[in-house]
């Protein structure tokens, strides 16, 4: 794990146990909805899911049975208790994207949700999800990215220092030229995503 790595992993650690409470607006003006919309996409027996979190999506899990990881022990931590409730069987792991302790070609779907805006290495954790997939598999993420609109974007970058100490998440990366340039198959934004959140499916 690389020191910026390290840094972002106890920022998350910190705002674990209150995380679900900061998110909350923005979760019923607009995430909730694209959360259940990215999961309908899923396929496949074996599913992971990286970047869990504090297991926000346990909801709209489309199968009983799914392994899912973060690298904040407290996250993994929170999502332990909403595991107990939610009647699933969830193989959670502390792990980081970057590094998947994985075999090759393991996975039939893998999917992220608002994930690769705090990843330091975003490029080597899109890798990473291309390595685990299977051929013909699908990579899905949902993430808020850099508008297209330039008085926007630029006050997007003036924001996004303030947003990186707040939450650790970059506000301003182009995720779907990163998941272009990674060497997938085809990648598709599907039409329910908006300027600043895409809803981006890769097949390996």
């Amino acid at each position: 794990m690389t020191n910026e790595t390290e840094i972002i992993r106890k920022r998350y650690d910190r705002l674990a146990p209150y995380f679900d409470r900061i998110e909350s607006m923005m979760e019923k003006m607009m995430v909730g909805e694209l959360r259940e919309k990215i999961w309908q996409k899923v396929q496949g027996e074996k599913i992971l899911e990286v970047g869990v979190g504090t297991g926000k999506n346990f909801p709209y899990y489309p199968a009983k049975s799914i392994t899912a990881i973060d690298f904040s022990p407290a996250m993994i931590n929170e999502a332990s208790k909403k595991r107990k409730h939610s009647g699933m069987v969830v193989d959670l792991s502390i792990m980081d994207v970057q590094q998947l302790n994985f075999p090759d070609n393991h996975f039939d779907s893998v999917i992220g949700t608002f994930l690769f805006c705090s990843v330091p290495g975003p490029k080597q954790g899109l890798l990473e999800l291309k390595r685990v997939c299977k051929p013909g598999g699908e990579v899905l993420l949902l993430e808020h990215v850099l508008s297209s609109n330039r008085i926007a974007a630029a006050i997007m970058h003036l924001l996004n220092p303030i947003t990186l100490r707040l939450v650790g998440a970059n506000i301003n990366r182009e995720t779907v030229k990163k998941v272009q340039a990674c060497g997938f198959s085809k990648v598709d934004v599907l039409p329910q995503s908006s300027d600043i959140v895409k809803l981006i499916r890769a097949v390996k």
